[in-house]
């Protein structure tokens, strides 16, 4: 009964994408259980790189059966046009399962979210304005629209206009912003409930008498550690719980049905929007993260920031999540650096801190403790397993798992899938 939970154990963008596309083919299915299209996965299959923001990286494999679970906030424009981009490409979105219970990203969410951020001008969070903040924010308040309510037409449209009652005075007194009608809202939603329907679960119980039957399930998480809404550097986070409790709550199944939880952290470490970033960059050594790593969001296409490897964060990513696996992602761009740093503790005033601090001034002024370690300065892309890179290269990779304090069991060297190096991370045998 594998149910393995894959998550980022940093900012976000660190990789996950490949990962999950790679360990895609050996699972029967993979669920989506947090976020929305404010996520970004790049997949490279042969000579084509595919972008999916919704649909899991599963959707490659015939094999899979992807699953977007009910903690998702979904723009049903965005939806519909990756599954036409997928089948366009060849790649069938037949198997797909949407929960019924994810709940809808409205027009006036993305107003909002939008008008929100220009608002705070220079105290702006740096959401992607894609409406995902408001949309959880009805959830919570019991304001939402759920999938399941597109196919009652006279109940969706009683939410609506018990929404509207409410967005459209802020749109128009606070924003100064256009307003909506339901006919539009209905309209709109109708064309969608169409096109979606043969698509909609519930998927809680899918997944559930998947894991019953020993079935393999890999439950993808959206975004990282830092940027969970509890446990990440509020107010500079998503608004969702993209740790390993959040795959329980958001797929709908028990923890104990669990049983590995593989974060993936890059070989340094990238950010999205404001907030702290205690080991960030801003010199040559930061572009050259940016440039030869191709820092730049999938879904945005802002430039990340960049900095060293900060261990501080994994380990706290560690405790956070109860992480079983390691997977370091991009070791290959390290070739660039004659000497390489991480970060092992903070410093602010008289405190030396070595996992994240509590409260959020020290962490916003924490200065990094660096260990110093050598490069390799040679190309490792090729290297397909661990005794095939250099000395030092080891040597960094054994020091990550000292500092984690678990074992680094799949290495990426390359974005293709075949440059990885794998030590010891659940594999199937579909022989047995």
């Amino acid at each position: 009964m594998p149910g393995v939970v894959l998550l980022g154990a940093q900012w976000g963008d660190e990789g996950k994408g490949k990962i999950t596309d790679l360990l895609s083919r050996d699972y029967d299915y993979v669920a989506r259980f947090q976020g929305g299209n404010n996520a970004g996965h790049t997949v490279i299959v042969g000579d084509r790189k595919l972008q999916l923001h919704l649909i899991p990286s599963g959707i490659m494999y015939d094999n899979v059966t992807p699953v977007i679970g009910n903690g998702c906030v979904l723009d049903l424009k965005v939806l519909i046009d990756e599954i036409d981009r997928l089948e366009s490409e060849g790649i069938s979105c037949e198997r797909l399962v949407i929960s019924s219970n994810a709940h809808l990203i409205m027009p006036y969410h993305r107003d909002l979210d939008a008008a929100s951020e220009h608002r705070l001008g220079a105290n702006l969070i740096g959401t992607t304005k894609r409406g995902i903040g408001p949309a959880y924010s009805d959830k919570v308040s019991r304001m939402g629209l759920r999938m399941q309510d597109l196919f009652d037409r006279s109940i969706f449209r009683e939410k609506v206009a018990a929404a509207l009652i409410e967005k459209n005075d802020i749109l128009a007194k606070v924003y100064g912003l256009p307003t909506y009608t339901v006919d539009d809202i209905a309209t709109e939603y109708q064309q969608y409930a169409q096109r979606l329907k043969p698509y909609i679960a519930d998927t809680s119980p899918l997944i559930n008498d998947a894991l019953d039957k020993d079935d393999w399930v890999l439950f993808e998480g959206a975004q990282g550690t830092l940027l969970d809404i509890d446990h990440g550097t509020y107010p500079f986070v998503t608004s969702s719980n993209p740790t390993a409790g959040g795959a329980a709550v958001g797929a709908g199944v028990g923890p104990t049905k669990i049983n590995r939880v593989l974060g993936i952290a890059k070989a340094y470490i990238t950010r999205v929007g404001s907030g702290p970033f205690p080991t960030e960059l801003s010199c040559a050594d930061g572009d050259t993260f940016i440039e030869v790593g191709r820092e730049y969001g999938t879904t945005t296409g802002r430039r990340r920031r960049a900095g060293w490897y900060d261990a501080v964060i994994t380990k706290y990513a560690v405790q956070v999540n109860g992480l079983t696996d390691l997977c370091i992602t991009k070791l290959d761009i390290l070739s660039e650096f004659p000497t390489i740093k991480i970060c092992v503790a903070y410093k602010h005033l008289d405190q030396t801190y070595t996992t994240v601090p509590g409260h959020q001034s020290a962490f916003h002024h924490a200065q990094p403790v660096y260990e110093e370690m050598p490069g390799w300065n040679v190309d490792i892309s090729g290297c397909r397993h661990f005794d095939d890179l250099p000395p030092a290269a080891q040597a960094y990779i054994k020091r990550l798992e000292e500092l984690a304090g678990v074992p680094v069991t799949m290495i990426a060297v390359g974005p293709d899938r075949e440059q990885t190096i794998h030590r010891g991370f659940l594999q199937r045998n579909r022989s047995n």
